[in-house]
């Protein structure tokens, strides 16, 4: 499991956990089942490719 942080206003996702609120359930893989023109739910300014894995 990993946590991925937005570099512009540091929300995190975690793996683990999921974010309900985003429609990811706990366990969600990144790779797979974040779209790739998914974009932060907080500052709306970074797209997934921004988002820089901490864990």
């Amino acid at each position: 499991m990993a946590v991925y942080v937005c570099p512009g206003c540091d929300y995190r996702i975690d793996t683990a956990t999921g974010d309900a609120s985003e429609g990811f359930s706990p366990g969600f893989d990144w790779d797979r089942d974040v779209p790739d023109d998914w974009f932060c739910p907080d500052c709306g300014v970074r797209d997934k490719v921004d988002f820089d894995r901490e864990s």
